[in-house]
Order: C-alpha cells, then structure tokens, then sequence
C-alpha cells in the first residue's frame, strides 16, 4: 500500500527515510536564503513561521514533503546540498547598503540580479560617501562567519587624508586609541604615496564599526578625504570590476570562501585544517587568485622605501 505526504502525493521514500533527512527549522530557512539562523529563530519565536499549518517552535525540524510558511507566504525549501550564491560588487559613493531609505537615495539593491525563493544578504556595510568591495551572498551563515566581530576578518582601506600621519600618531591608530564606542586600533598602516597635502595610506582593521576608519583619523585631527575598501577577508576587488559592476563568484572559488570560513558546502562547520594545509587567517591567503593593481603598486612602494 503506498504511503503519501502531507500534500497527498505518494512518497518515495519510507518514512524512516524522511526522518534521516529531517533539518532544523532554524537551518533550512537560513540555507533558503532568509536571513542568518539567529534571525530565523526570532522570526519563529515571534510566531511568523508555520509547519504543516501549525505555529512553529525553536528547535522543531522539518523534512521533504512539509509545507513551512513565513508572513503566511510558501517558502521553497532546498534538500538538495547546493553552494550559496556569492556575489562582489564595487560600490561607488552615493548609495546606500540598505533596502528601504526614506530620503529615497540610490541603494545598492537596485541593480542586483533576482533570486527565487530568496534574497541577498550583505557582508559588511559600506556607509554613504565610501566605495569599494561589498559583498552579497543567498547564506546568513556564511555573512555571519565572514563580518561577525568574533571572527576577526580583516578588511582592508586604501584611505586619502588630507594631511600626513607622522609615526607618533601611527603607534597611537596600531596601539588604539578610545572612541564614543570603545577602543579602537588598526592592525596595519603604511604610507601610500600621495601629493601635496592629499596623501595615501593603506591600512587593515578587524572589526568594521560604522564609519571607523572616518572616526579613527578624526580622532587624530585628520579629515578623511576618500576611502576605498580593496579587500574583505580573502577576497580582494578585481581589478576589472569597475565602478558600479558586480560579478559572481564560480563554484570552486565560493567552496575556497566556506572552506576558509571553516564550513563544508553544507554550510555546516568543520575542523580546522592541519597548519601545513590550511590557509593561514592571519596572512587572510586569498581564496581566489583576484588581485587589484592599486593593492600591487602600494605594496611595490612600500618595499622601495624599506
């Protein structure tokens, strides 16, 4: 006699089987794309997320064949083991990294591609007046692992002052120095060229608090003039993509990015790696063989002037 689903198609598999394949809510609407598994617990704690017809609880699982409901609206869920969506985008200055502004200001989700049965999450912020790197993805988990404070991810400015850093207030950016927020430092500056009273630094910070770079230098009593962010972690800005252009990440390249992340293609994480195989964090070994000029010329001057 053949057994059906909950929607009254015939299974084909026994239910012994289902169960195996059974996840955790709070998982599998993360890996849909909704949002990280903290936000999907709060969405089930606020009753939003129904299984079958019936409120959800944190901690219930779900498994082929049953009907999950977020807001009331159907959720296509994936219980095929597929690799999130990666996407890098060159932000220019003037648009927002937020979906709903009431000024009405140009967004950074304008121009993304559409996703079915998700939505794109972003790495990091980028305020207003800054460009550079931004990087999107379809996994909560995978934005938590690369901007969580805990992590300590580097990202990495090319920043114009108007005005030059002598070595005192150098130490004072690399030792911290106190904002309204908590201590603050770098964890690199170099010297970058410039002209006049417009000159370049490169540096790399752990934490991205809004506007810290901007904050940081206000602190010493230097103005920001531009800041490009050249890299997120193991991701730096190719060198082709241009103001305003996005590009994807191939497949073997976001398997580099989870692996780095310490995640499987599941997303679920895993042991570190022997020290002689894995990637070491603290070099941030690029997971994809993308460089940008601007990053080779500063590092070609910092090692004249050595």
């Amino acid at each position: 006699m053949p057994r059906y689903s909950y929607m009254g198609r015939p299974l084909k598999v026994r239910p012994e089987q289902l169960e195996e394949q059974s996840e955790r809510l709070h998982k599998v609407l993360a890996t849909a794309g909704l949002g990280s598994r903290r936000d999907m617990e709060q969405l089930i704690l606020e009753g939003r997320v129904s299984i079958n017809g019936q409120p959800a609880q944190v901690g219930d699982k779900v498994k082929p064949g049953d009907v999950v409901k977020v807001n009331g609206k159907p959720v296509r869920l994936n219980w095929k083991v597929q690799l999130p969506r990666v996407l890098l985008y060159h932000k220019p200055e003037g648009e927002i990294v937020s979906r709903d502004d009431p000024e009405g200001r140009p967004s950074v989700f304008d121009n993304l591609p559409p996703i079915r049965g998700g939505r794109w999450i972003t790495v990091g912020r980028l305020d207003f007046n800054t460009e550079g790197l931004l990087i999107f993805t379809t996994d909560g988990d995978l934005a938590n692992r690369l901007s969580h404070p805990r992590y300590e991810v580097e990202r990495e400015y090319a920043v114009r002052l108007i005005g030059a850093l002598d070595q005192e207030k150098m130490d004072a950016l690399l030792a911290g120095v106190p904002l309204d927020d908590g201590l603050a430092k770098v964890e690199s500056i170099v010297p970058a060229g410039g002209e006049g009273v417009n000159q370049w630094y490169r540096l790399v910070i752990k934490e991205g608090r809004n506007r810290e770079v901007r904050r940081l230098m206000e602190h010493l009593g230097l103005t920001v003039s531009r800041l490009i962010r050249v890299r997120f972690g193991p991701l730096a800005m190719p060198s082709r993509l241009k103001r305003g252009m996005k590009e994807e990440l191939e497949e073997q390249d976001v398997e580099s990015l989870m692996r780095w992340c310490g995640l499987d293609k599941a997303g679920q994480p895993v042991k570190p790696e022997p020290a002689e195989h894995a990637g070491s964090r603290e070099g941030q070994t690029p997971a994809t063989k993308v460089g940008h000029p601007y990053r080779r010329r500063l590092s070609q001057r910092s090692e004249r002037q050595s």
